[in-house]
This record gives C-alpha cells, structure tokens and sequence, in this order.
C-alpha cells in the first residue's frame, strides 16, 4: 500500500484505527495484528497482543522509513510496518522556563 497524509487505516482484526500523520512515497506493508489494514473504517475480532497492543491518542512512528500514524480507536492488535513493530513515539521535552 501507499499510504498518504491524512487516510484513515483500519484493522481487519480489531478495533484499531490511525490517521497517517507522516509518510514517505513508497509502498509500505503497514499490518496491526499481523493482518493487512485497510482504507476506512471496519471493525474485526480480537486479536492476540504479543507486544501489548494499541493505545488510544498516541503516535506511533518509525523513523526509518519516515512514517507516523495516530491512534484514533485503540484495540488489542500491534501495528508493524514491513513486519517490524511500531514503537509509541515519546513527546519532545518542553524548554526550561527560568
């Protein structure tokens, strides 16, 4: 798939949904659950979740290819993208206020 800025993916094996917040133009093998997503909005059944799962408002992003997704419906599944899991991206410090 080739994902664009702003497209809404769903889990086929969850409850999983993200907005691609960030990506780069190349075909990505984006999963949750070790299923495909898809364009849209579906809801499938629970799957396992080796590495915990999806949170809720949180980004997930790999650097290495440049790609960012926001969590809009969390769910049981784990996002990859080209079968490497998705780590939850840390928020950037604030500057100190003296």
């Amino acid at each position: 798939m080739r994902p664009r800025v702003g497209q809404m993916l769903a889990s086929t094996v969850d409850t999983t949904a993200v907005i691609v917040v960030r990506c780069p133009d190349t075909e990505l093998d984006i999963t949750c659950g070790g299923a495909p997503m898809t364009e849209g909005t579906t809801t499938g059944a629970s799957a396992p979740a080796p590495a915990g799962g999806t949170l809720l408002g949180k980004r997930y992003a790999d650097e290495e290819h440049g790609l960012e997704l926001l969590c809009t419906k969390g769910g049981p599944g784990t996002l990859a993208v080209d079968g490497v899991p998705l780590q939850v991206k840390s928020a950037k410090p604030l500057p100190a206020s003296d």
